[in-house]
């Protein structure tokens, strides 16, 4: 059998035929919506909007030790905020949530009222010099809480954004004095590490006075003229040793002693010679027996010695020439001990050069630690006065600030639930109730209502077609359904009413919202 293609008659024949189940499910669905938006508690929202300032003083010339993203510290502060304690102060303190005081627990509590507290960023987007867009940067938040109450929503939205402010400063303040704390120990402890380092470098420097490096040209200086003068020794050792040759060979050649009676008869023979021609008043006579007194009286003296004085040299060359000997053989000790001393000396200063790099490398280490670390004291002596100015600079509330722009208003509205939108969406629903229910009494009722259906249905032709009757009870149930469908008609138009009134208020608000936002 082929399938019957309706046409619209057909369709307004199901609406007539179905009109109640489409209109009573309609009705009920709508209804509950409009129940259900007018049964649910309104939910008040208090906002406060608080601007990011960037600090006052340029930062080439202070920079801050606060160098968080301001949605870093916004989320900080904001878990600070909504810590468990300073809630339930808040909870107890405005008697918030009556209702769930004996249902549910201290944490559930919480739990809602951070659920209630909302913090929102507010970001704009900038540029880069190449004029490419950069990510959004956050120049302010808004801080809301919801509740029932419309004052009590407007006092915790005060208090919030009075602690967020708050906070917000002490974490500043708290967070430079840490950092010129820190700086402060840790410059304490470069310091007398420093003076352990100085400490082990004048023990060092102690040790090996005449190794350091600094000192390696004076000692290879002082090795150069050493051996310089190493070597004018060794000449002036060679000549003297060659004098003493000289002076011994001279020695050699002259006898040691003189016999003094052998000159005492030379002066008697010259003393005879001279009276033969002179006489005893002549000068050279006198002269001569005064030298030959004299040589007796040397002779009766030294023959009353001992017998050691025999042994004594008498010879005036030979006594010169061995006084002479004798001088140059002291000379050459004394040049032999100057070399030795010199040559030991320069042993010294050899060491000292051999020394050296070791020295060195070790003294380096100790100085290249020693710099480091007085270079890192100086560094943190910097940072700890950039620390100090900048501690005054949050002190003074000259950095980057929270400034309360638009401080938390009594709502005037609901901001919850959304009513208007409820109905609509029930009227939504309604509509698709009705037709779904309508369609389905429809697709399911296996009536033959035509002659057309009934000749498909049987194949076989229709004769004749009996007219509907229409009794006087078909006279009593039309005028019920009459009265039905005007109580139906006045329930929609109530529920339309209703629905319109929410819409105009809602336009009403976002009128009032557009004209304060866009000036005149």
């Amino acid at each position: 059998m082929e399938q019957k293609v309706m046409t619209l008659n057909d369709y307004v024949e199901v609406v007539k035929r179905r009109k109640w189940s489409l209109i009573l499910p309609a009705i009920i669905v709508f209804m509950a919506s409009v129940i259900v938006a007018l049964a649910l508690p309104s939910i008040y929202k208090s906002t406060s909007t608080i601007l990011i300032e960037a600090q006052d003083i340029p930062a080439s010339f202070v920079m801050t030790t606060v160098t968080s993203y301001a949605e870093q510290r916004l989320e900080s502060i904001h878990q600070r905020i909504v810590s468990f304690p300073r809630l339930l102060d808040l909870i107890n303190r405005f008697n918030l949530y009556p209702e769930l005081k004996d249902k549910r627990t201290d944490e559930e509590i919480v739990g809602k009222m951070r659920e209630d507290i909302i913090l929102e960023p507010m970001s704009i987007e900038t540029a880069d010099s190449r004029g490419r867009r950069d990510s959004g940067v956050t120049i302010a938040f808004t801080l809301s809480y919801e509740g029932k109450d419309p004052s009590t929503v407007q006092r915790v939205a005060s208090v919030l954004t009075s602690q967020f402010l708050e906070e917000n400063i002490q974490v500043r303040k708290k967070q430079a004095a840490d950092t010129s704390e820190f700086l402060e120990e840790e410059m304490e402890r470069v310091k007398a590490l420093l003076s352990e380092l100085d400490a082990k470098m004048a023990v060092f420097k102690k040790a090996h006075v005449n190794e350091l490096p600094e000192l390696l040209q004076v000692n290879m200086q002082s090795l150069n003229n050493i051996e310089t003068n190493i070597a004018r020794l060794n000449d002036q050792l060679r000549v003297l040793k060659e004098r003493e040759g000289y002076l011994q060979t001279q020695l050699a050649s002259i006898p040691p002693k003189e016999g003094k009676k052998k000159v005492l008869d030379d002066l008697k023979v010259q003393l005879m010679q001279l009276k033969s021609r002179f006489s005893d008043q002549y000068p050279d006579v006198i002269k001569i027996k005064a030298e030959i007194a004299e040589i007796e009286k040397e002779v009766n003296a030294s023959a009353q010695k001992s017998s050691l004085s025999d042994d004594m040299p008498d010879n005036p060359v030979y006594v010169t020439l061995s006084s002479q000997l004798s001088s140059t053989r002291a000379d050459i000790e004394s040049v032999k001990r100057q070399i030795f001393e010199s040559n030991k000396t320069a042993d010294t200063y050899r060491l000292r050069i051999e020394n050296t790099p070791k020295v060195e490398e070790n003294y380096k280490t100790i100085f290249i630690e020693r710099n480091n670390t007085q270079a890192k004291y100086d560094d943190l002596m910097r940072k700890h006065m950039e620390a100090r100015v900048a501690q005054g600079l949050e002190k003074e509330q000259k950095g980057e600030r929270f400034t309360l722009i638009d401080p938390a208003r009594l709502p005037e509205k609901p901001y919850k639930p959304n009513r208007l939108a409820i109905v609509l969406i029930g009227f939504v629903l309604s509509i698709g109730a009705g037709v779904g229910w309508a369609s389905l009494k429809e697709y399911n009722d296996q009536s033959i209502r035509d002659v057309d259906s009934l000749t498909q249905a049987t194949s076989f032709p229709v004769l004749a077609v009996i007219p509907e009757i229409i009794t006087e009870k078909d006279t009593r149930r039309g005028t019920k359904n009459r009265i039905g469908m005007i109580i139906a008609i006045v329930l929609l138009f109530i529920a339309g009413l209703t629905a319109f009134h929410f819409l105009i208020m809602d336009l009403n608000v976002f009128w009032a919202k557009l004209m304060r936002k866009v000036p005149l």
